[in-house]
């Protein structure tokens, strides 16, 4: 279950006054990523909204372990780590264009319904397209 995200070029206005790629902005990349994986599943999140699904994030840990700098060109490894019931939890890896692991990351998602704001488990269409390989 784990799929690597397309190469994308850090850009200059991402990096802060000490020239690192500001941590905030790795939150953008994993979403990013995810957002790609999903598309690659055959899963439209646009889609999803329109019919009452949203996801909100409800959990976020990364660790950092060397620094992004503007230019860098960096992929990320998208895993999910169990069939989601309610939540659905993804682990990441972001690597620069040296294979250096720049971050190591986890979110947890939960299903909404988007009128009501409650919890729901994760629809079956959702399930099936976990459950394909990525082609």
């Amino acid at each position: 279950m784990d799929y690597f995200s397309k190469p994308f070029l850090i850009r200059y206005c991402e990096t802060d006054k000490m020239g690192f790629v500001h941590h905030s902005n790795f939150l953008k990349y994993l979403e990013i990523a995810r957002l790609e994986w999903l598309k690659k599943k055959g899963v439209s999140y646009l889609e999803m909204e329109k019919n009452g699904i949203i996801m909100p994030l409800v959990d976020a840990k990364i660790k950092y372990i060397h620094p992004a700098y503007f230019d860098d060109l960096i992929k990320i490894r998208v895993k999910l780590e169990k069939i989601p019931v309610v939540k659905m939890e993804l682990s990441y890896i972001v690597i620069n264009q040296d294979d250096k692991i720049l971050c190591k990351a986890s979110t947890t998602l939960c299903f909404l319904n988007s009128k009501t704001l409650k919890p729901f488990r994760c629809p079956k269409f959702l399930i099936d397209a976990f459950k394909n390989k990525i082609t």
